[in-house]
């Protein structure tokens, strides 16, 4: 029987079912009420516990490149899994916000975080001639884990309570993620010449901090991330406030928003290999320009407001697919688990600031308005934005070439 390494789409496949268990923390609203109801504890202080697993996941992407370097893949993420599945079992045993805090937030965020940075830097090494289509594929199924568990972990929720819930979503979490991880294995430099015909740049992340590009790259994941994230957390409130839409209507956005997610992830990420990053880029800030404008002046009915919904949750999705593409194209595949830890820092960032500019600004479309011109400004930055020169690092390469090329004539 053939080795993973002879069938690197095995390893697709690992990164899928992996994901796939990573993308269950976006289910994290469904237990907010039902944590409420059983401890007393405040709706506010309740739901920070996303915010903080957010800020963990985005913070631990830091980390993650130079614990692969150590440890593998493999034993990476199944050191993940591990971790993250006890975390939330252990949550079913709280009976503190502190200690949910904890547990759900800073444990849960940080394994998820470096699981998911490392499979997906991991699997792009493998095909960097399709970056955009596996990038798609593995961001697409962390997504669909998602959406899928919404369903699992609803029904848990209700028949199991909420702290057995955290139970069974743990172990299934904990199955799905060393399952996948058997499946793993590092991507060599040697695969990454070997499949790549094009010549590619390697900077290493003190190159690439010293370069314009990777402020720009970061300015505009910022704006990406911060237009996609407000609008998660709070799509159901729009609906019923700007729209006038019932409660139960307004809810349908939820899982609206988790299809559109997840099929621009997919469609824009394979799109982007044919048509060029930077054109898909354009695209989705135009469109979720358009669309927060929309929310902000135009007198919302139910038509127009699920369509900017689709919208900006279709471009959100596309966005979070496409970037580790461009950090790729750009700074290389080589340190690509450091260099795109170091741009991701824009979703944590991104995932905090909607709210505290909501909390400053007063409300929705005073934040939507904000939103749109960051978009325009980040539309100037890519159309303007080019790859930066070749690597110090590649530079000492080709004339070590050289001289060894010549040294022994």
């Amino acid at each position: 029987m053939k080795n993973t390494s002879e069938r690197p789409w095995l390893i697709v496949l690992g990164t899928v079912i992996a994901q796939l268990g990573l993308g269950t923390i976006y289910t994290w609203s469904l237990f907010n009420q039902p944590l409420v109801n059983k401890f007393g504890w405040y709706l506010s202080k309740v739901a920070l516990t996303f915010s903080i697993t957010s800020f963990a996941l985005a913070f631990s992407t830091l980390f993650a490149g130079k614990l692969q370097d150590k440890l593998g893949i493999r034993r990476l993420i199944s050191i993940a899994g591990i971790i993250m599945g006890i975390g939330l079992m252990l949550t079913s045993k709280v009976t503190s916000i502190s200690m949910l805090y904890v547990l759900a937030g800073l444990i849960v965020g940080a394994a998820d975080g470096i699981a998911y940075i490392t499979t997906l830097s991991n699997c792009i090494k493998w095909f960097p001639e399709k970056k955009g289509l596996i990038s798609g594929i593995s961001v697409g199924a962390y997504g669909t884990g998602s959406l899928v568990f919404k369903y699992i972990n609803a029904s848990l929720i209700s028949s199991k309570g909420v702290s057995g819930a955290f139970l069974y979503w743990g172990i299934m979490t904990m199955i799905l993620i060393l399952t996948g991880a058997q499946l793993l294995k590092d991507a060599s430099s040697e695969t990454v010449t070997v499949n790549n015909s094009s010549k590619e740049n390697n900077f290493t992340v003190r190159e690439m901090l010293k370069t314009r590009q990777a402020y720009l790259l970061f300015i505009v994941f910022f704006t990406a991330c911060m237009s996609g994230l407000y609008l998660i957390g709070i799509v159901k409130d729009i609906g019923v406030q700007l729209a006038g839409l019932k409660p139960a209507v307004a809810a349908n956005a939820v899982a609206m928003v988790a299809i559109f997610n997840t099929s621009g992830r997919i469609v824009l990420g394979a799109l982007s290999d044919k048509v060029g990053r930077l054109k898909v880029v354009l695209f989705t800030l135009t469109a979720t320009a358009v669309a927060v404008f929309v929310l902000s002046f135009v007198h919302l009915n139910y038509a127009i407001f699920f369509a900017c919904v689709a919208g900006i949750a279709f471009c959100f999705g596309g966005n979070i697919t496409v970037f580790p593409a461009i950090v790729g194209d750009f700074f290389g595949l080589k340190n690509h688990s450091k260099n795109y830890g170091i741009i991701y820092q824009g979703f944590g960032l991104g995932a905090l600031s909607g709210s505290f500019i909501a909390a400053l600004m007063g409300g929705f479309k005073p934040t939507f308005m904000v939103v749109g011109i960051l978009c325009i400004i980040s539309i100037v930055i890519v159309a303007t934005i080019k790859a930066p020169m070749e690597s110090t690092e590649n530079i000492k390469d080709d004339n070590n070439k050289l001289k060894l090329n010549i040294n022994p004539v």
